[in-house]
């Protein structure tokens, strides 16, 4: 089992950048692909990024490419998910999730959740 804890979170100005951070409990972190999602209010919960257990293969939605890089520490149990260029439409909840398998964007195939931090982006 795992348990997730994500920070990082808060409100910028567009073009801003902040780094969110997702701790993560137990000793088998490194075995676990790591992805973000976010939920924006009045919308579904929608995949981000997502790193494969090591960190040698990343996925990006389409638009946060180029903007957005998820990166993992598994020294310390912690995926990043460093967002730069921040627009008001990547204002959401976003949330840490893990499982044991290959990357995803399909929310149902992880099996551990954050509890979410909020973004807040304004014009």
């Amino acid at each position: 089992q795992v348990q997730l804890v994500e920070s990082g979170g808060g409100l910028v100005q567009a073009g801003d950048s902040l780094r969110l951070s997702c701790a993560a409990s137990g000793r088998t972190f490194s075995i676990y692909t790591m992805a973000w999602f976010r939920q924006a209010p009045g919308k579904e919960r929608e995949f981000v990024a997502a790193i494969s257990p090591r960190g040698g293969g990343k996925s990006y939605t389409d638009s946060v490419k180029g903007r957005f890089t998820i990166s993992r520490d598994n020294a310390k149990n912690t995926v990043y998910l460093q967002m730069n260029s921040l627009k008001p439409e990547d204002t959401a909840v976003y949330y840490c999730a893990g499982h044991i398998g290959a990357r995803s964007d399909y929310e149902g195939a992880y099996a551990y959740w954050g509890q979410g931090t909020q973004v807040t982006v304004s014009s």
